[in-house]
């Protein structure tokens, strides 16, 4: 009984965490958690998951070997993923798929900030950003990354073009507007 306690009590906590990277549509789908093992409090205090933790709710997908969910004054405040790679992808209405790794994704439920690091990399349909750390702040959707001391301390940022030129519009002529 008190292990089936235990994992109801790590999906509601877990469904924090969802709920504010998840889509509206995926908000609705039931919250999947499997995991090798768990063990926690069944009030406040730090849940955990061990071993081939998989979390799915509609598109959203995340995988680690390791999740911590702490929680205090009966509200979850932290959610740590972590492991060889911790991984997480969701679809992002009318833009795809987005795509992040890091050895840890930590997001902070109060201040809406999601940190990866270790080697995070997230790839969204129009940039891919890299670096040792990377903050994003889900309230001002407001991005900052550190590099790492291998790649002389840089974050590498691709970004797409907005609109992609028409190939079949030619720059036009400057001689022809002019006269010449």
């Amino acid at each position: 009984m008190q292990s089936i306690s235990r994992i109801l009590l790590i999906l509601g906590s877990l469904a924090a965490f969802t709920t504010a990277l998840a889509l509206e549509s995926d908000r609705q789908q039931p919250l999947e958690v499997k995991a090798d093992s768990t063990d926690g409090m069944l009030g406040d205090g730090i849940t955990t998951l061990s071993g081939n933790v998989e979390i799915r709710q509609g598109t959203l997908l995340i995988y680690a070997d390791f999740a911590e969910v702490d929680k205090s004054a009966g509200k979850v405040s932290r959610i740590t993923l972590s492991g060889d790679t911790a991984y997480l992808q969701q679809e992002i209405e009318e833009q795809g798929l987005v795509k992040a790794w890091a050895r840890t994704i930590e997001y902070q439920v109060s201040t809406g900030m999601v940190i990866l690091t270790g080697a995070a990399e997230v790839k969204h349909p129009q940039y891919e950003v890299s670096g040792e750390q990377l903050r994003y702040d889900l309230n001002l959707q407001h991005f900052e990354g550190s590099g790492s001391e291998g790649d002389n301390g840089r974050v590498h940022i691709r970004l797409d073009p907005e609109i992609a030129p028409d190939p079949t519009d030619d720059p036009p002529d400057p001689d022809q507007e002019t006269g010449l």
